[in-house]
């Protein structure tokens, strides 16, 4: 123990001796340790998607895959009769529940004469929720607290809002959507926010009118999202098995009813339809299908930024080892005098391992500090629920046990070399093999900066592709157009709002429609060449209700015939297709073409008479209604009744005086509900928050990797100045300028800076190419990304290393051959 606490002292001495290195060496690793944590607490967060749930191994969730019509949809969401099929027919099933997204709803306390408020999170879902789904219940029965028509449940969160508690909660009633009375039955913990989906309000399946006349058939009607509960001890891979002979029986007689044919004969033209099953555990990082709950996670992203931070970690252990190595060579002279004076070698190792752990023990206590005061802007940063797990002995564990492992590293090169060293060669300054010491520092160098420029690269490229789908041309004009939400609760009234808006001088066109090329209301439909759906004349498309101004408000451009004409009657009949709709019906000259939608709700395979005649007058240019992540797809617009949005086109020096004036005209109209408003650019640019958060996450942590690199390489280019401090004093002595010592001491680290870059760019260039391979419009990789890289992390080193060049350089040369 005395002995320890020598070793304790005399390291305190010989750090504050040297305090520039002992400061360089805590705060690199330092840094390292916290960029560290706050990249794992990102990665450890998306690995626990859905993990709270007991039962998540045992949940399945049936997805649709249906290639039909000239397009492939891969959807989240199954018909409503698949959870009570499989239910029936296959015995793993325990119990299965089924979820109905229909957006958002305004909402208010019964009897209190209070605005509605929005709630964004509400589905309609079966009294199994709580079976599949063990959320603690504050108040009410689980079992039964949605069986009966118009019951819900809320969240605590919720029920504090409305009624104060949630034991106040239970009995009441709320409003929703300014007609419909529902009564609170229950109360439940808040969603845990690693959950593929968020809920506040549960409302009763029973009773809703979709679930009674949805088809029976399956791959006819896809809205509802499913989930099966199977029994313990069910071997996943044979209940998959059994799951899609189920589906391919159903699917059968789907084809055969509504299109006469087989699945066989759809096959041989491309055709298909079919459900697959996904592990609840998978959803979040493993699904990206159309009509998810929430947007998800990416596992590529995920062991992206596990990778990025095991490389800065090692980054800074790299710094923390070649700082330990390079000031070691200076201690040569005290070793020998330690062993002069009868120091043994064991008192030696423990002396130099004492210090590097000391070391890396302060740099993990300020790593923590540094991780801790940087989480509240991180957390914001990833818009994730991010803590420290203080209470996980995994945690601490990790964190000393590796600092301890670094420091050991580290200090293992003085402390079992120079120890071995004979008292007089020790004395004498003489070292061994000085070559392999500094390869090995060369080396490490050129994987520091290997690893910034890969991140450099990839920050430039990500930022590129986010400017290139903000900037490039969709087809509409998104600019200067504002949207005020939740336009139907003025029923017909919203036309005079309409009308009354366009009346403003700065307004310069309306429409009312819940659909934009944003996300918003979809509507998938299947329209026909003829009265009958046919493998060969059949297309599944986007079908858009709108009125006779939204095309010249959107800023959509005509390619051949006419827009709708509100004076003309038989325009209700009509339909406007874009160019890849039209393309797929074969149509040459499209204006006048008839096609066929079934009309009403079918009560079996539509019969000829169900379908609807639509006659076609004009083809719009192709534009981006989805991401452009996917092909454009093929839409029809037809006149009709869609209140979901009023959106105006408006002059865009006058944002300020629009706002308040459509304030003003909605407190008139609707004055007990909430003015809501947003502009159709930002909607644009929400498409992509994902790859916006990656971006700036990206380059935080490349700007981090590059500071470490550079701190190490600071140091280093102190401890060659201060070993070359004779010849630079020869050097100044025979006339050498500072410019020309100055590069004699940043040649040697720019070589291995420009190593590292010729590392790093073939590497950067196959992952930012495979990464750009999920946009389906893309930007070209080009030379010069690489080149601003290069020169970014040249300059850095460059900086860096002048600093101490140039001081070196300085200095007074008289006394440094005094010193020496």
């Amino acid at each position: 123990m005395l002995m320890l606490a020598n070793y304790i002292k005399i390291a305190f001495r010989n750090l504050t001796k040297s305090r520039l290195y002992s400061f360089l060496n805590v705060f690199g690793l330092a840094l390292g340790i916290a960029a560290c944590l706050l990249l794992s607490l990102f990665v450890g967060n998306e690995l626990s998607y859905d993990r709270w749930n007991p039962l998540a191994g045992r949940i399945v969730r049936p997805v649709a895959d249906i290639n039909f019509g000239g397009n492939h949809y891969q959807l989240a969401v199954s018909g409503s009769v698949i959870g009570p099929d499989a239910g029936q027919e296959l015995p793993e099933v325990e119990a299965w529940c089924r979820f109905r997204d229909n957006g958002s709803y305004l909402v208010k306390r019964a009897g209190t004469g209070q605005t509605n408020i929005r709630e964004m999170e509400v589905l309609t879902v079966d009294s199994t929720f709580f079976t599949l789904f063990p959320l603690k219940v504050l108040a009410g029965e689980p079992s039964t607290c949605l069986t009966r028509p118009n019951t819900l449940a809320m969240s605590r969160s919720r029920a504090e809002k409305y009624f104060g508690s949630p034991q106040l909660a239970v009995g009441q009633t709320l409003v929703l959507e300014n007609r419909q009375n529902w009564q609170v039955t229950a109360v439940y913990e808040d969603m845990p926010t690693v959950s593929h989906f968020d809920a506040d309000l549960l409302l009763a399946m029973n009773g809703n009118e979709e679930v009674k006349n949805d088809s029976p058939l399956w791959a006819t009607s896809n809205n509802f999202h499913t989930y099966l509960l199977l029994r313990a001890g069910t071997d996943p891979a044979v209940f998959a098995r059994k799951f899609a002979q189920l589906s391919e029986r159903k699917i059968a007689i789907t084809t055969q009813e509504m299109l006469g044919t087989t699945p066989e004969a759809m096959a041989s033209t491309g055709q298909y339809a079919r459900y697959n099953l996904q592990n609840l555990t998978e959803i979040h990082l493993y699904s990206d299908l159309t009509v998810e709950l929430s947007p998800n996670g990416n596992s590529r992203y995920v062991w992206v930024f596990g990778a990025i931070a095991a490389f800065i970690l090692l980054i800074a252990c790299i710094n923390f080892m070649n700082l330990a190595t390079a000031r070691s060579a200076g201690r040569v002279r005290e070793v020998g005098v330690r062993k002069a004076l009868g120091s043994s070698r064991p008192a030696l190792v423990g002396q130099f391992l004492t210090e590097s752990v000391l070391l890396a023990g302060f740099a993990m206590l300020l790593g923590i500090a540094l991780a801790v005061l940087a989480l509240p802007g991180y957390r914001d940063l990833t818009e994730r629920d991010l803590t420290m797990p203080w209470g996980n002995p995994l945690f601490w564990v990790a964190l000393v046990g590796g600092s301890g492992l670094v420091g050991m590293i580290a200090g293992s090169y003085p402390a079992f070399f120079l120890s071995a060293f004979q008292a007089v060669r020790a004395l004498k300054g003489q070292l061994h093999r000085p070559g392999q010491t500094a390869t090995m520092r060369s080396a490490l160098v050129v994987f520091q900066f290997a690893v910034s420029v890969v991140l450099i690269v990839s920050t430039l490229l990500v930022f590129q592709q986010l400017n290139f789908m903000q900037s490039k041309r969709v087809g509409f004009d998104k600019s200067q157009v504002i949207i005020v939400e939740d336009a139907y609760v003025m029923g017909d009234q919203i036309y005079t709002f309409k009308t009354e808006m366009l009346r403003q001088p700065a307004m310069e066109s309306g429409t009312v429609s819940g659909f934009l090329p944003v996300p918003s209301n979809r509507s998938d439909q299947t329209f026909s060449t003829k009265r009958a759906f046919e493998k060969e004349s059949a297309v599944g498309m986007q079908h858009w209700r709108v009125d006779s101004d939204y095309l010249r408000t959107l800023g959509v451009e005509m390619a051949r015939g006419r827009n709708f004409d509100s004076t003309r009657p038989a325009d209700s009949s009509a339909v406007v297709l874009n160019e890849t709709a039209a393309r797929l019906f074969g149509f040459t000259e499209p204006a006048g073409q008839k096609i066929y939608v079934p009309g009403g709700q079918l009560s079996g395979p539509p019969k000829p008479e169900d379908f609807v005649e639509l006659t076609v007058i004009g083809i719009v240019k192709d534009f981006h209604w989805a991401s452009l992540r996917d092909n454009i797809g093929p839409l029809c617009f037809q006149l009709g009744q869609s209140q979901g949005l009023a959106i105006f086109r408006y002059q865009g020096a006058e944002t300020a005086n629009v706002i308040a004036a459509l304030e003003r005209q909605w407190k008139q109209m609707a004055p007990d509900q909430p003015f809501n408003y947003r502009f159709l650019d930002e909607s644009f640019a929400e498409m992509y928050q994902a790859e916006q958060r990656i971006g700036k996450i990206a380059a935080l942590f490349a700007l981090l990797s590059i500071l470490i690199s550079c701190l190490g390489l600071f140091g280093l280019a102190s401890f060659m100045a201060e070993q070359r401090t004779k010849e630079i004093g020869i050097r100044k002595v025979l006339g050498a300028n500072v410019a020309g010592i100055t590069g004699l001491l940043a040649r040697d680290f720019l070589k291995l800076v420009v190593v590292a870059i010729v590392i790093a760019s073939p590497i950067a260039y196959w992952a930012m190419d495979q990464w750009l391979a999920d946009f389906t419009y893309r930007i070209d990789i080009h030379w010069w990304t690489f080149v601003v890289a290069g020169l970014s992390a040249m300059g850095i080193a460059f900086l860096t290393v002048s600093f101490q060049s140039v001081k070196a350089a300085l200095a007074n040369p008289i006394k440094s051959l005094r010193n020496e």
